[in-house]
């Protein structure tokens, strides 16, 4: 989980406009091939994914005008999808990928979960996204990956023939992991951002499923995370040596929560490198 930490980012709509950001985008990208790419156009669309257990909103984002590109998934952190992580969506676009961004609480409820006002240290809003977490069973996550990639590959802008990524934020990393090993076949790259609970003392623990999936792995974890939980990093590096996967597991110096910007504690510094980083891992993995 996500702890006490507060981080649910960009709440209202970002004042920037979607072209303006497709330009920033490119900028920061670089080098990206394809005039849609170079013209910074991302394509952004409010989209329905049906899973077994009912029907989940979702944004989708892909490059503009003709081709087709590798499918990345992103899962939410507790605060749900709302305008940070539809940036995170549309920047992921503009390099050259097919994104998909769902409500990961869409069997509790619809639409944005962090409306304005809402405050994680308030009893009543932390009682109300935990609950839509634990409505979340392993089993449901597992189907919902299947759903999600199902949707993502029937979409004429996704290239098939390439391995897929999945990336997650505190709670969505070891949904991340949950994904890479419901759908072995097709992910080939997992990222992780001050994810909770990648290890426990459960039969469930997150980095138990790692001999079951076939992905390279960055594992980005939080200074304060790694203070409480400092053997987590070690039991992580060991799993997936011995698996043998490909995976980098480091302590940035920045607090939970850091990736997502607009929050308390988003640095920008270690948000880039890490976006660099994940970069660099689809560009190695997914290509």
């Amino acid at each position: 989980m996500c702890d006490d930490d507060i981080h649910v980012g960009l709440i209202h709509d970002p004042t920037v406009s979607r072209r303006t950001f497709g330009l920033m985008s490119v900028a920061v990208a670089g080098g990206i091939a394809g005039a849609a790419q170079a013209a910074g156009e991302v394509v952004e669309k409010d989209v329905e994914v049906k899973t077994p257990d009912g029907v989940a909103d979702a944004a989708l984002y892909y490059p503009a005008g003709k081709g087709t590109w590798p499918a990345v998934l992103i899962w939410t952190d507790i605060a749900g999808l709302r305008p940070a992580f539809r940036e995170m969506g549309r920047r992921l676009a503009a390099q050259g990928h097919v994104v998909l961004v769902p409500n990961p609480f869409y069997r509790s409820v619809k639409g944005p979960v962090a409306t304005p006002g809402f405050d994680f240290n308030k009893p009543e809003d932390r009682a109300r996204v935990m609950g839509y977490r634990q409505a979340m069973t392993n089993e449901g996550i597992d189907k919902d990956a299947i759903a999600f990639f199902a949707f993502l590959d029937a979409q004429p802008q996704t290239n098939r023939k390439k391995k897929a990524g999945v990336q997650g934020y505190c709670m969505g990393g070891p949904l991340s992991f949950r994904t890479a090993a419901a759908v072995p076949g097709r992910i080939g790259a997992v990222g992780s951002f001050h994810g909770g609970g990648l290890t426990t003392d459960k039969p469930d623990s997150p980095h138990l499923l790692i001999p079951r999936t076939n992905a390279a792995y960055l594992v980005a974890v939080a200074k304060n995370d790694d203070e409480k939980q400092p053997e987590s990093k070690d039991i992580l590096k060991k799993a997936f040596a011995d698996a043998k996967k490909t995976a980098t597991v480091e302590v940035y110096p920045a607090n939970h929560g850091w990736c997502v910007k607009g929050s308390q504690v988003y640095d920008e510094a270690a948000a880039e490198k890490a976006w660099a980083e994940l970069t660099g891992l689809y560009k190695a993995a997914l290509g």
